[in-house]
C-alpha cells in the first residue's frame, strides 16, 4: 500500500503547486505596465494580461496633416506594453510551469 502514500504527496503537491499558480495569475491580472513611443509622446499602459488600461498621447504628436505617425506611435506603444507584460507574466509563471519538481511532470 506504500503506492498510495505517494499518489497522497503527489496530490498534495498538485494541490500546492495549483493554488501558487492561482496566486501568481492574479498578481500578474494586477500588474500595471508600462511603456512610451516617440520619445515618452504616446504612453501605453497595460495590465498584466496585455489589456490596454490608460493611453496618454501628448498634444505636440497630434498632428492633423500626419494622422499616419500618431497611429504607428500608439500601436508601437501598445505593442510595445504588451512585450512587457507577456515576459513579465512568463517570467513569473516559468518556475510553476514547469512542474516544480513533481515527480513525472516536465522540469522544463
Amino acid at each position: 500500500m506504500k503506492g498510495l502514500g505517494d499518489i497522497g504527496n503527489l496530490m498534495k503537491q498538485a494541490k500546492k503547486l495549483q493554488q501558487e499558480l492561482e496566486r501568481v495569475q492574479a498578481e500578474i491580472a494586477e500588474l500595471k505596465i508600462e511603456a512610451a513611443a516617440g520619445g515618452g509622446m504616446v504612453t501605453a499602459v497595460v495590465n498584466g494580461q496585455g489589456g490596454l488600461t490608460d493611453l496618454r498621447i501628448e498634444r505636440e504628436v497630434v498632428d492633423p496633416e500626419d494622422v499616419e505617425m500618431l497611429v504607428d506611435l500608439v500601436i508601437a506603444a501598445i505593442q510595445e506594453a504588451q512585450s512587457k507584460a507577456a515576459e513579465e507574466a512568463q517570467r513569473r509563471l516559468g518556475p510553476l510551469s514547469q512542474g516544480a519538481g513533481i515527480p513525472g511532470m516536465p522540469l522544463g
